[in-house]
């Protein structure tokens, strides 16, 4: 598996989990997208340049959650098209995972 895939000005990033996934929802969500921060700049993109992020919760009962800290961490004015689903983690302790495209700056 592939952390970053770069194809004509596209950043792909592999889906991302909490750094910690013995926090809560909250404290998972944070550390998820800091993680998706490092690949970005990394892939030379950034938070402004996402065009899609598809979001896996592992219950819907944590969306309200997740989505707060997703909307303090998009930058106004670059949202990106998103989805967010409830899905079966590979760990029963993950709350939340995303994946990511971008374009590069």
């Amino acid at each position: 598996m592939s952390r970053i895939v770069k194809h004509n000005g596209m950043v792909f990033l592999c889906g991302q989990v909490a750094a910690d996934a013995n926090t809560d929802i909250t404290e998972q969500t944070q550390t998820m997208l800091d993680k998706v921060d490092i690949l970005l700049e990394q892939a030379g993109s950034d938070r402004e340049h996402m065009l899609s992020a598809t979001i896996y919760v592992r219950d819907m009962k944590d969306f309200a959650a997740m989505n707060a800290v997703w909307d303090a961490w998009v930058p106004e004015g670059h949202a990106p098209a998103r989805a967010c689903v409830e899905a079966r983690m590979a760990r029963p302790e993950l709350l939340v995972e995303i994946s990511v495209v971008a374009a590069e700056k």
